[in-house]
């Protein structure tokens, strides 16, 4: 069995470096179409390097915890299965409660502050979770979600504003957001090899998060070192009004108002809701489901995780090849709005894309017992996965005015980890084809509602928000 899944590996690696190779002479290509001038290259690769390198340091340290933590708190620790069931809650409803607070934070007292602050908090985490009492666990779990919530808001709100503040156009911005994707590839699977080797050395679970923590000191001396501040609102005029406080009432109040009022914004949250709630979910559902589909008595499950983390890597490596290749010509001077437009037509029509073929590889696992049929719809969920951070991540740069970007991003992510706690209560493994059927519906119906909505508002708008 785990020969099978050996070569799966091999081929996906292969086509990986192969899809590199073409990539790198699309993006050249489109380099030398665009006319690019060499001082704004040198500008793309000073900001992609400030923003990469602290990118992957965190998304490392992200990674190397995620594959013990139940069996940290399970099997070392003891504790029962409903205990850790309340730990994984405690972790979901503390990102859902603060998440709106954390992006109106990261707006006012300014975007680098709240990274500084994401590695503090997810360090402490980390130490948290090494004493094994439960009030501390607890105690770590909110400071995780908390952390959590920051880390899917504040560094990609710094990068747009970054991006922003020194002209760069569509394709800039989507070319780092699909490198981001691609490093985070990378990441995953370095991660998953290491803390393994740590375990097996140290014959340890708690191992991998002394390593996270140590990875997310460099993170906060590397972000300290090369990344300035940015801001939304100017918060001067929020301190002097005294409309916001240490809630943030003011703003999240503003915020609120913008969402409901676009119907664009409305369905952007619609996707990001049902996308990344079935992939939360989609970590609880890939191995029962495989177990279930398997002649064998055990999976090689760290051969078929790197599978997934190369599938999303080719994601990735698509979404590039694709913008390079159909993206309208975007430079720093003054275009047509008609030129501006297009690059993100495209965008909301893959995201639209992504979402449809999400929901049918969900529905291939329903419909098909044979355990190779639901791994390769698992790799191509990973793909879209792959596709789905930079391509959602230039709709919200590109939708959301500068002013409540964190802000907007983090309130997308309440109704999302509301979903996932609902979903984790009412039992993931017991109805795991119940719950892929559900994803597969959300997803079908946010496909459409891009399609109809986002996709046609774009068509009809003379103009692009900024």
């Amino acid at each position: 069995m785990s020969t099978f899944y050996e070569q799966q590996l091999l081929i996906l690696v292969v086509a990986c470096v192969i899809w590199l190779v073409v990539d790198n002479r699309l993006s050249r290509a489109s380099t030398q179409k665009e006319h690019v001038t060499q001082a704004l290259a040198q500008s793309v690769w000073r900001l992609t390097r400030q923003y990469l390198v602290v990118y992957a340091i965190v998304m490392g340290a992200d990674w190397l915890q995620g594959p013990y933590v139940y069996s940290l708190y399970r099997e070392q620790y003891g504790f029962p299965e409903r205990l850790v069931a309340v730990l994984f809650v405690t972790g979901f409803v503390s990102a859902g409660i603060t998440a709106p607070l954390v992006g109106a934070w990261a707006d006012q007292y300014g975007r680098k502050r709240l990274c500084l602050v994401f590695c503090a908090t997810y360090a402490s985490a980390c130490a948290c979770i090494m004493v094994p009492w439960m009030p501390v666990l607890l105690f770590g779990r909110l400071l995780g979600g908390i952390s959590t919530s920051i880390l899917y808001s504040a560094f990609e709100s710094w990068l747009v504003s970054s991006s922003n503040s020194l002209g760069f156009g569509q394709s800039e911005l989507s070319s780092i957001l699909g490198r981001a994707t691609l490093v985070n590839g990378f990441v995953a699977a370095g991660a998953g090899v290491f803390s393994n080797q740590l375990v097996s050395f140290t014959h340890s679970f708690a191992s991998p998060f002394l390593a996270s923590g140590i990875l997310l000191s460099l993170a906060w001396f590397t972000i300290r070192g090369m990344w300035s501040e940015n801001y939304g609102a100017q918060d001067a005029s929020y301190s002097r009004g005294g409309g916001s406080g240490f809630f943030q009432l003011s703003r999240l109040g503003q915020a609120w108002k913008i969402v409901t009022s676009d119907p664009k914004l409305m369905v952007l949250g619609l996707t990001q809701t049902c996308f990344e709630g079935s992939m939360y979910l989609f970590v609880f559902l890939w191995v029962p489901s495989l177990q279930e589909s398997s002649s064998s008595g055990s999976l090689p499950l760290g051969y078929i995780f790197s599978c997934f983390m190369i599938s999303m890597m080719l994601g990735s490596l698509f979404y590039t090849s694709i913008v390079s290749f159909f993206s309208a010509p975007t430079s720093t001077t003054s275009t047509p709005s008609s030129a501006r437009d297009e690059p993100l037509v495209l965008h909301a029509k893959l995201s639209s894309l992504v979402c449809a073929v999400s929901a049918l590889t969900f529905a291939i696992t329903i419909g098909h017992d044979d355990e190779h049929v639901r791994f390769w719809a698992f790799c191509a969920f990973e793909a879209c996965v792959g596709m789905y951070y930079p391509v959602q991540g230039m709709l919200r740069g590109s939708l959301i005015s500068n002013e409540h970007r964190a802000t907007l991003s983090s309130l997308f992510r309440v109704p999302l980890n509301i979903f996932v706690v609902v979903s984790l209560l009412t039992g993931v493994s017991s109805a795991r084809y119940t719950v892929l059927t559900a994803s597969a519906c959300m997803l079908g119906f946010s496909s459409l509602m891009t399609g109809f909505v986002v996709v046609r508002g774009l068509d009809q708008s003379s103009g692009m928000p900024h």
